[in-house]
């Protein structure tokens, strides 16, 4: 049985299957988008008619290898990721991901993992292993087999509400970068009380928010959960943005350093790992009374269970448990590598360049130190600061996991707690590794790192590597402002 047919009859699918139908007709949706996500984050698929659900959901949609790479073409004019003489992928649904859209209630969005077109003379119907989201889908099966464990995440994402100029163009924030006051926040309200509105029935759980000290810059944040659905309510929180922008006349900007001079926008991703736990089903998070607006599958969280990372007084008080350690172990030696994934564009190290604004650049841990790349928030639970608000979450999950992973298996030293400044720490006399500080170096770490490299399965790393090499080319061979503003008179 080919890997396509083992989706199509996964237990209990078909049940699932005639319970989204169910729900279409309650819901009154007529149009549904069969979506995925590429290898940059960006949310790409079809919409077809709800009237074909179930055909779909066995024969599923066709499209383009190259899909998966947002279509685009190098600087040589080749397309990434297919050629003219590839096949066409297959995208199946994920039913337990349906939900209607709350801005239009006659669409309704599912997301899919992708496969090898069933008439591929080789490896036909076998997992695309340039499918992101299915990876991670794998990886964290794997990794739960392979531990007992599973992996839990929640981000912070970062992003500016900005102003639209009469040219498309942003003209500054919609507020001043005053941090944590609410009356910025405040001035916000209409645009993030939306926000949270289309959130809510969509299944994410918004805990809490502020504005951060950029020009309207927001955080919203959600329960943490499962790493994949995580993930998948991330990209779905970037949607919403997306939309909400749209009917405010805004830009919803997850570019990390669109402003010199304050901060950028991170995504920092706080992470556990845990033994056992349950599903629970919380319809409450949707507002109002009546048919609920998607499947219990988007209204599911991973609750309860032993969580590894906590201390175990027996040995310290403070100090995270053994896996909990080696984990940090393994994420620590591994941070050249992952930066190529957590800052996965040439300007997400203008972030990690202005080092006045506490930039996590060392690979190195503390407890509530925020000149590290990592530090313990709080017990039970580690923050990666690496990361900024143009991270794919689906490739970041299963880089960890591997990064976690190497740490378990070779029990690896995430030494002392670091508890001075890192820049004071350094002035000391202390060696740490810094982390890649251009796309260019990340992307070497990552070609020299098979272990992160093994969360990009074959097709997958080509075609990252392939993107964001050409990505970092072109900036290279681009002549900026700054090159004029810089040059131009610098001889008479």
């Amino acid at each position: 049985m080919t890997d396509l047919e083992q989706h199509v009859n996964e237990p209990g699918r078909d049940k699932l299957v005639k319970d989204v139908k169910a729900k279409i007709d309650a819901l009154g949706v007529t149009y549904v988008y069969y979506q995925f996500v590429s290898v940059t984050g960006r949310i790409v698929g079809k919409g077809i008619p709800a009237r074909h659900w179930e055909r779909l959901a066995e024969k599923g949609f066709q499209l383009v290898y190259g899909s998966t790479a947002n279509l685009f073409i190098d600087r040589h004019g080749d397309y990434i990721g297919y050629g003219p003489e590839a096949s066409e992928l297959v995208g199946l649904p994920d039913p337990d991901t349906f939900c209607q859209l709350p801005w239009d209630k006659r669409v309704a969005r599912v997301f899919c993992r992708l496969y090898r077109n069933r008439e591929e003379r080789e490896n036909a119907g076998e997992a695309l292993t340039s499918d992101c989201r299915g990876n991670l889908y794998r990886q964290h099966k794997e990794f739960q087999d392979q531990y007992g464990l599973d992996m839990r995440c929640g981000t912070e994402p970062e992003m500016m509400w900005l102003k639209r100029g009469e040219d498309g163009q942003p003209n500054g924030g919609v507020t001043k970068p005053n941090c944590y006051h609410i009356d910025q926040f405040e001035e916000l309200r209409p645009v993030f009380m939306k926000v949270i509105e289309y959130s809510e029935q969509m299944g994410l759980d918004i805990i809490q928010g502020d504005h951060e000290d950029a020009p309207g810059q927001l955080e919203l944040n959600t329960q943490f959960d499962d790493v994949l659905r995580n993930a998948d309510r991330l990209t779905t929180y970037r949607q919403i943005c997306a939309q909400v922008a749209r009917e405010f006349g805004l830009i919803a900007c997850f570019m990390s350093k669109p402003f010199m001079g304050v901060s950028a926008s991170g995504c920092h991703h706080n992470m556990s790992l845990w033994k056992g736990g349950k599903e629970v089903f919380h319809p409450e998070i949707a507002t109002g009374d009546g048919e609920l607006p998607g499947m219990p599958g988007c209204f599911t969280y991973k609750e309860g269970g032993e969580n590894t990372f906590m201390p175990d007084p027996s040995i310290d008080e403070k100090m995270p448990g053994p896996i909990g350690l080696q984990s940090i172990g393994g994420v620590i030696k591994h941070l050249p590598a992952l930066t190529s994934i957590g800052s996965s564009t040439v300007n997400s190290y203008r972030r990690l360049w202005d080092t006045g604004f506490w930039a996590p650049i060392f690979a190195d841990w503390g407890y509530q130190n925020r000149t590290c790349a990592l530090r313990v928030s709080a017990p039970g639970r580690f923050e990666y600061r690496s990361v900024d608000s143009m991270v794919n979450p689906y490739l970041m999950g299963s880089a960890l996991l591997k990064a976690m992973g190497d740490g378990i298996d070779n029990n690896l030293d995430a030494g002392e707690p670091e508890e001075r400044n890192i820049y004071a720490a350094m002035e000391a006399g202390k060696q740490v590794t810094k982390l890649p500080m251009t796309l260019g170096d990340a992307m070497n770490e990552l070609a020299n790192d098979e272990v992160i490299k093994s969360a990009m399965p074959n097709e997958m790393y080509k075609v990252y590597h392939h993107y964001k090499t050409d990505e970092w080319e072109r900036f290279n061979h681009t002549v900026t402002d700054w090159d004029l503003e810089t040059y131009l008179d610098c001889l008479p």
